[in-house]
């Protein structure tokens, strides 16, 4: 019996997690722009410690176990005809084919910053943009962040930690940063970033320099649209939320006005029972939590259910953002929960329990260490 097609158009975090769950029911081909996974978590580890970074946050596609019956194409999605029901791709070589699916899974998120961007990438490129960042902010003697997510502030706090002898300034615009956690959060990272010597500035919105599309870490004086006198530093690392859906290659009718696909409650595009949109660039809710919240379980029992003409169950969003604000610390990780409560895993159990039961083995459901022989 032929199995379905399913094709997953973005392998981020919450695509790939897709592609995984349902690599073996069905005959899966994954698109990627990147070489592997690269995460979009913890900027600010990433930016501070790369190497810790890479070991959590990055890996090649045949490391992951359950992946191994899927066909992965590294290229980008360029157009979807949802009548023929196929995607046309460029590949990495800069040829163009067409894929067929009888299902397929929108995932290919959104541009923010320069660590979260479209561009077909080999590995040398990953390198070399960790590389620049890092080195860059380890040559100035004093660095900006300007923004109030949680990648601003866990930039913040990983900074001041690799390199207490810099100045760092955190700047946003409301009396609060971290808007869309609980208060509860904002004050206990807050108490962190004082105890590490980070200057806390609220009230500061900035002003977007024209044609600037906060992609690249800056070097000039940020002027600021509130009245306050313009800061200066060594370099400025621009986190302020400024995202933008990679959806050009959708058709307009499936997408709300910002860009982002439009769904139901079962993760699927309005007018189309047979496509189904997940993680950053799905149109959920305000915060677009199926991003963050394992909606890829759901998505997948979905999937199946749609392919065996059986209900679907709903996706239901959190209201408030949970999980680690500003990742692995020298003692260990704090997941702080959707009330405010933060929880701290040591050292030793996120060394020895964390990453490698509930990350590698739970939710990825099994990484090598080394690439697979058939694949390598």
């Amino acid at each position: 019996m032929t199995k379905p097609r399913i094709v997953v158009a973005g392998l981020g975090d919450s695509g790939l997690l897709t592609a995984i769950n349902l690599a073996r029911a069905a005959d899966v081909v994954g698109i990627s722009t990147k070489p592997g996974m690269v995460s979009s978590q913890e900027l600010g580890m990433r930016l501070a410690r790369p190497d810790e970074w890479q070991r959590q946050y990055r890996f090649p596609f045949d490391r992951f176990k359950k992946l191994d019956p899927a066909r992965i194409i590294h290229g980008t999605v360029t157009d979807l005809d949802p009548d023929d029901r196929a995607v046309t791709i460029k590949d990495a070589d800069g040829e163009t084919q067409v894929e067929s699916y009888d299902v397929l899974v929108i995932a290919t998120g959104l541009t923010n910053g320069f660590w979260r961007r479209p561009d077909v990438q080999t590995p040398e490129d990953v390198d070399g943009e960790l590389s620049t960042a890092h080195e860059t902010l380890a040559a100035a003697g004093s660095i900006a962040i300007v923004g109030g997510g949680a990648a601003a502030v866990g930039s913040a706090a990983n900074l001041a930690l690799a390199w207490p002898d810099k100045q760092v300034e955190l700047f946003f615009p409301g009396e609060a940063a971290l808007p869309q956690h609980h208060r509860d959060v904002w004050k206990a990272v807050r108490s962190l970033l004082r105890e590490r010597g980070v200057g806390i500035n609220p009230g500061h919105r900035a002003v977007i320099p024209a044609g600037f599309d906060c992609d690249e870490i800056t070097h000039d004086p940020v002027e600021w649209s509130t009245g306050q006198p313009q800061a200066s530093a060594d370099a400025v690392v621009w986190a302020i939320g400024r995202v933008r859906p990679n959806s050009a290659w959708l058709p307009r009718e499936l997408l709300d006005d910002d860009g982002f696909v439009r769904v139901n409650a079962n993760l699927q595009v309005t007018g189309h029972s047979e496509i189904f949109a997940i993680g950053d660039i799905a149109a959920t809710d305000p915060l677009r939590t199926s991003a963050r919240n394992r909606a890829d379980k759901i998505l997948g029992q979905n999937i199946r259910a749609h392919l065996a003409g059986r209900a679907l169950k709903p996706y239901k969003p959190p209201r408030r953002r949970w999980g680690s604000v500003i990742g692995t610390q020298p003692n260990g990780l704090t997941v702080y929960a959707p009330n405010g409560k933060g929880f701290r895993f040591p050292t030793w159990s996120n060394n020895a329990l964390l990453q490698p039961l509930i990350v590698k083995r739970g939710i990825y459901r099994g990484i090598r260490s080394t690439p697979s022989k058939e694949k390598s």
